[in-house]
């Protein structure tokens, strides 16, 4: 069996492509400041490119994509170990999240013979519990990485010593999570009517893809 890649080889595309995305956000915003600098002191009227600002809001989301893919192509072993670790854990989460469901079901007085109790509200099913608690987890590590990665990384180890969830899936979906904010960001520049605005938000999303290269490269030792 070939040993796991490192997470900065794994998503080795992905990265380079955030990279490049990083750039290029820089270079739109500069479209925009850069005559504006180069003006004469006494020019009223500055003409700025917003074409790079909005190829880039289209092109963003595509580039992203084939880079996902590439990188799932370059380790199919990675990935199909991956998909079975998911499979494994999962049953751990529905088994935690049913055990979460029969309490919370006593102490609201469900019944399975009879009607729930009057004001309240029907539970999430196991498996739907399960897939609610992996986006809070990787969301309360993107929130704690951006202070202190060291305590976002034993935050993993923490989560992860209970068997519910691996390390990958954890830090995969908060990559996947601050892929699309970034994303999100440059979509909002799709018809930019002020360029200065519209500058500054392109170096807004250049700065969510530098958490999320940073995120895509971490490995966390047991």
């Amino acid at each position: 069996m070939l040993e796991t890649p490192a997470r900065r080889r794994r998503h080795a595309r992905l990265i380079a492509t955030l990279t490049k995305l990083i750039g290029d956000c820089a270079h739109a915003a500069g479209a925009v400041y850069g005559p504006i600098a180069d003006a004469a002191p006494e020019q009223d009227g500055v003409a700025v490119s917003l074409l790079p600002i909005v190829v880039l809001s289209a092109a963003a989301g595509p580039r992203l994509d084939a880079a996902r893919q590439e990188d799932a192509g370059r380790w199919p072993d990675a990935v199909a170990r991956e998909e079975t670790e998911g499979q494994r854990t999962f049953e751990a989460r529905c088994a935690a999240a049913e055990a979460d469901q029969v309490l919370a079901d006593a102490v609201l007085g469900a019944d399975e013979d009879g009607p729930r109790a009057p004001g309240t509200v029907a539970l999430p099913t196991a498996s739907q519990s399960a897939d609610m608690a992996l986006p809070a987890i990787s969301a309360d590590f993107l929130a704690s990485f951006q202070e202190d990665p060291e305590a976002a990384i034993e935050m993993v180890k923490t989560v992860t010593a209970t068997g519910e969830f691996t390390v990958g899936q954890i830090l995969d979906d908060a990559v996947d999570t601050a892929v699309l904010a970034g994303l999100m960001i440059l979509r909002g520049l799709e018809n930019p009517t002020d360029p200065s605005t519209a500058a500054e938000t392109c170096l807004l999303a250049a700065r969510q893809f530098a958490l999320v290269v940073m995120v895509a490269s971490a490995d966390v030792a047991a």
